[in-house]
């Protein structure tokens, strides 16, 4: 019997720490899928900047090509929209800044959980909060012609094998194609 007490002291016991790995396995990928979703929102918030700018570059008779390649975009409104899909998933973005990789622009965003990881029966639980980061970037979609003039029609070609041609002497905002075609939002590996 006092063998059996034991036994059953040990595997509760066990089965406790294993509920307190499993609660701070669980803040983590709350963690994780709010890093991702903010820094996916920054990238989608330059990928609407480079849909705007295109479009007036194009209409103004500016050099609109650097708009397409993804180059000309600020990101102004990058942090705000971080910002907002963090508190969305109880998160607070601690640290957000440009990031470029592979080539490509894009956003790293590190967040922490506005929530903690809870009482365990480990000390000091109760008082941490979990942190992760993502990046996201914006790769454009189109290939471009590289000896192409920006005042004439320019005919390009994008990932999915569509074609499409941009005439500055006859453009209208309505002729350019939906950002997600011009335009890939992803997670950086």
């Amino acid at each position: 019997m006092p063998i059996y007490i034991w036994l059953t002291g040990v595997l509760l016991f066990v089965g406790l720490v294993f509920f307190a790995f499993a609660q701070a396995a669980s803040a983590r990928n709350g963690a994780q899928s709010a890093a991702d979703a903010a820094a996916l929102a920054a990238a989608q918030d330059a990928r609407d900047e480079l849909m705007d700018g295109l479009g007036l570059a194009i209409g103004n008779g500016d050099d609109w090509l650097d708009w397409l390649a993804g180059d000309d975009f600020t990101g102004a409104g990058a942090r705000g929209a971080a910002d907002a899909l963090a508190a969305e998933n109880d998160s607070v973005v601690v640290g957000f800044g440009p990031a470029e990789v592979n080539g490509y622009p894009g956003f790293r965003a590190e967040i922490e959980t506005t929530y903690t990881v809870g009482d365990s029966i480990i000390p000091g639980t109760e008082s941490k909060h979990a942190k992760a980061d993502a990046t996201a970037i914006v790769e454009p979609r189109c290939d471009i012609d590289p000896s192409a003039d920006p005042e004439k029609a320019v005919e390009f070609i994008c990932g999915d094998g569509e074609s499409f041609e941009i005439d500055p002497d006859d453009f209208e905002p309505d002729d350019l194609p939906d950002a997600s075609v011009l335009f890939s939002v992803h997670l950086a590996d």
